[in-house]
């Protein structure tokens, strides 16, 4: 029989070493991005692309982009979406950049933020991948951390839906939670040696 351990504490010297921080599972505007390459035109201002569906329904005027050459991604610049255009099952989007993009560059990464609306969310930086399942640490009454298995759903930019294992109002860890998770899986492994 394996004995999972009730959790895993943190002392207050410990957290303020590890800067902890904790985030509360709550609905959150979430925003996910959209890649894709496209060109420039001979103004160097408007880049056009072609993004397939399901992403490419999701694309609206107004929508911010940040695009920049493949091979100079510190020249960034910042853009709006300024036409969507169904075409042939996809959805071809020209966004006007708010500067003149790089001479002699033609080709173009556009990153396109979508909204996908009000979600259960929490950080991404929470979430702790193991295998096939996805796990975070929840603060206890107690104040201990212990690990839950979660179901997640859209992954956004900064945050990510979840469709299960977690409830509105819960606590997880986000900053430390790899600390966290080492402390939990050796006491974990320590009881398992003395039974």
């Amino acid at each position: 029989m394996r004995l999972e351990p009730r959790g895993t504490k943190v002392n207050s010297g410990q957290a303020a070493d590890l800067t902890l921080t904790l985030s509360t599972v709550a609905k959150r505007s979430l925003q996910q991005i959209v890649r894709t390459g496209g060109t420039i035109d001979k103004t160097h201002k408007l880049v056009t692309a072609v993004v397939g569906n399901p992403e490419g329904s999701l694309i609206a005027v107004g929508q911010r982009v940040r695009s920049f050459p493949p091979e100079s991604k510190s020249s960034m610049y910042q853009a709006r979406v300024t036409r969507v255009t169904p075409k042939d099952g996809k959805t071809v989007v020209e966004a006007t950049l708010s500067g003149e993009g790089v001479e002699g560059r033609i080709n173009y990464v556009v990153e396109i933020t979508v909204e996908r609306g009000e979600l259960l969310c929490i950080p991404s930086e929470a979430i702790i991948e193991e295998g096939d399942h996805r796990v975070v640490y929840v603060q206890g009454k107690d104040g201990s951390y212990v690990p839950r298995k979660i179901e997640t759903g859209i992954q956004g930019e900064l945050y990510t839906q979840v469709l299960g294992g977690l409830s509105d109002g819960e606590q997880v860890v986000t900053f430390g939670s790899f600390f966290i998770d080492s402390e939990y899986k050796l006491k974990l492994s320590d009881q398992e040696s003395t039974h």
